[in-house]
């Protein structure tokens, strides 16, 4: 048991210890007003105030766990025991900054909620946030705070002992194209066809053809990474895009008999989670009506999201997939850059700052994507797999939750994705070394 004192209880302040106590460092504890019962205990204890308090392990908070509303920050990030931090306080205090406040900044995403230039689909960029200008995006900085938290009260209580957790890894999988040629329909294979020609490439056209010919479709790789998850020992969540088609939404028809009999065989072997379309994402609406045909098609209560191109705005987005009856979220993360876009690679619930509240809706941040590496990035297969590995290894180092994001067309050596084949596959190793 650890006994923290503040002067005040808050609603962000149960949240982040919740956060880093319970979930990150396993262990129980109390919060307490009174300064009398924080001194007569003999349990380890720290001290949130800028009291002195003998015998406690000290961090002076800084207004933003005790506040109701949203305020640009100044913000000015350093680096202590070889991390990087902000907030900082005093270098007479046992931690030198507001290790709580910092937290709770990250995973809030209290950025977000300021005034920032959005990409050209409305979305918060790797290079706009406090990690990506301060050179900690790949870092797991919430999680290596917890941990140094936890020395700081080992050194000063010999007794304290966390529970240690056990690294964990969860693949995601999403189904935006569920076939390259195949069940297209007359007026987008002409139409497909043609503006290859006009592109002067005649090997797609000849591949497309072949494929509608008899040859095995190139997206059609749902039987190999299948084998690789039993290989590995893996149970994956595959996310279907079902919105009309459009401009950013190019699935299958939704009456087509091939798509709908590919969901209900993912489906009996593996979690099926609702990708929700572009379109949905201004239309609760439609949101609604993707929701129930995938619902329909699985035959399994639908729990799990990931939106589209990754299109995310707080929190009108959470608020649809809560109301929709959604209990975990995996789009958090960046397209332009791989990392720890909220600071953790622990799952959380989402705290709502409009409203000022925990949710129910977990939170399940990925730290890389495929179209990153390759399109985003623009590394070639070796420098892609150090990068994974650089990530991978930031997570195992803190025993957190890899979540990675890929697709089912990343695997199909084809396009773009020639020579990618194995990066897959060579991910999984890495991931299954102790």
């Amino acid at each position: 048991m650890v006994l923290i004192y503040t002067h005040k209880k808050t609603s962000r302040l149960d949240y982040v210890l919740s956060f880093l106590f319970s979930d990150i460092l396993g262990v129980e504890y109390k919060v307490v007003t009174d300064k009398g019962e924080l001194a007569d205990s003999k349990e380890p204890k720290i001290n949130y105030s800028a009291d002195f308090i003998e015998d406690s392990l000290q961090i002076i908070p800084i207004d933003l766990l005790f506040e109701t509303n949203i305020l640009q920050k100044k913000i000015k990030v350093t680096e202590w025991n070889e991390r990087k931090i902000f907030f900082q306080t005093s270098d007479s205090a046992s931690i030198p900054f507001d290790l709580f406040a910092a937290s709770f900044y990250l995973i809030s995403r209290y950025e977000e909620y300021l005034p920032f230039s959005a990409d050209q689909h409305g979305r918060f960029e790797a290079n706009q946030s406090l990690a990506g200008k301060n050179s900690f995006l790949y870092d797991p900085v919430v999680d290596q705070w917890a941990c140094l938290l936890a020395e700081s009260l080992k050194q000063k209580y010999p007794e304290f002992e966390p529970c240690k957790r056990e690294f964990k890894y969860i693949s995601t999988i999403d189904i935006d194209n569920a076939y390259a040629y195949l069940y297209k329909g007359t007026v987008r294979t002409l139409g497909a066809s043609m503006r290859d020609l006009f592109k002067l490439d005649f090997n797609e056209n000849i591949q497309r053809f072949k494929t509608i010919a008899g040859e095995k479709d190139p997206f059609d790789t749902y039987n190999y990474i299948d084998a690789l998850h039993k290989q590995y020992g893996i149970e994956p969540i595959w996310f279907f895009l079902v919105g009309n088609y459009n401009t950013y939404d190019k699935n299958l028809p939704l009456d087509n008999e091939a798509f709908q009999e590919l969901i209900k065989k993912i489906s009996e072997i593996a979690e099926v989670g609702i990708h929700p379309s572009y379109e949905s994402n201004s239309s609760f609406d439609q949101l609604k009506k993707e929701f129930d045909y995938l619902s329909a098609i699985s035959k399994k209560p639908v729990t799990k999201s990931r939106q589209h191109y990754l299109k995310l705005l707080f929190t009108e987005t959470y608020q649809n997939l809560i109301k929709l009856g959604i209990k975990e979220d995996f789009t958090l993360g960046y397209a332009s850059d791989v990392g720890f876009r909220a600071g953790t690679c622990t799952p959380f619930n989402f705290y709502d700052l409009y409203n000022e509240k925990e949710t129910t809706l977990k939170i399940f941040p990925f730290h890389l994507m495929d179209i990153t590496l390759n399109q985003y990035l623009k590394l070639n297969v070796n420098e892609a797999l150090d990068l994974i590995n650089t990530i991978i290894q930031k997570v195992k180092a803190v025993n957190g939750t890899f979540i990675s994001l890929w697709h089912n067309e990343s695997l199909s050596d084809h396009g773009y994705w020639k020579g990618w084949e194995p990066v897959y596959k060579k991910m999984l190793e890495l991931i299954s070394e102790k």
